[in-house]
């Protein structure tokens, strides 16, 4: 029997692909965002508690269970960290965190009923490998991976799982929606330009979002999804890496790479 699913963030990119391979495998989903999609959308501000209240009870309704919500609504900022803006800051921490804890949260109470549930919480690899220039989206992405392993040991008990996606590089329209800061201080002289350019070019030449859509689709129908899984086979090898070899290591090629 198909599943009734919540995705945030599917008009474009990973979740538009995902919503796409989930409904062909006989699912309901319904896409939550602000930008209207074709199929089952409500137009919906993961930062309005109120707008997110209103959907989730909507498609509760209309379908009388949630099984599953996937968390993927995004947005990113780069610059050097003294020159970012602070509402810029706060904006995309409202977005990328306290917009999935926004649904987690009213999504709760409909999985309790319907007797379990996944939760699949899109972070990103640089959650584990920070990135300069990069350091808010990376801390945000962080957070919400210490969410999902909190929320998994409080909802255990109720047969919820939750799971989180650390994709790499991939070919979408975040790269262009990406907000830089309006200036950086001179002292960090062409730094900035230069790694924000190689995190660009890496995107639009990275994996296609099939490859992340497909993961969340077997997370769905997985019956035991492991805490997180890393987003394409080279990113897993390097986050093998990283446990074999001295942090100090890592973070001195990331810096040498980045920085």
């Amino acid at each position: 029997m198909g599943k009734v699913i919540v995705i945030s963030g599917a008009s474009a990119g990973i979740g538009k692909t995902a919503m796409q391979m989930l409904e062909k495998k006989g699912h309901t989903v319904y896409n939550l965002s602000r930008r209207p999609t074709p199929g089952n959308h409500i137009k919906t501000d993961v930062t309005s508690p109120e707008d997110i209240k209103n959907a989730i009870k909507q498609i509760y309704d209309k379908e009388g269970r949630i099984d599953a919500l996937i968390n993927n609504a995004g947005m990113g900022i780069s610059g050097a960290i003294e020159n970012t803006d602070l509402a810029n800051a706060k904006r995309m921490f409202d977005v990328n965190f306290f917009g999935a804890f926004n649904l987690i949260r009213e999504v709760l109470p409909y999985m309790r009923k319907s007797g379990g549930g996944t939760i699949v919480n899109i972070s990103s690899a640089a959650a584990k490998f920070p990135l300069p220039f990069q350091a808010f989206y990376s801390a945000s992405k962080s957070a919400l991976c210490s969410l999902s392993d909190a929320l998994r040991l409080e909802v255990a008990p109720f047969n919820i799982k939750v799971v989180s996606v650390l994709p790499g590089d991939v070919k979408t329209e975040f790269t262009e929606k990406r907000v830089k800061n309006s200036h950086d201080d001179s002292v960090y002289g062409d730094r900035v330009a230069k790694s924000v350019a190689i995190m660009e070019r890496d995107e639009m030449n990275g994996m296609p979002p099939e490859v992340i859509g497909r993961i969340i689709v077997k997370l769905i129908n997985s019956k035991n999804p492991p805490p997180f899984v890393m987003g394409g086979k080279q990113y897993a090898f390097l986050n093998f890496l990283a446990k074999i070899l001295p942090y100090r290591f890592v973070m001195y090629l990331i810096g040498k790479i980045y920085g």
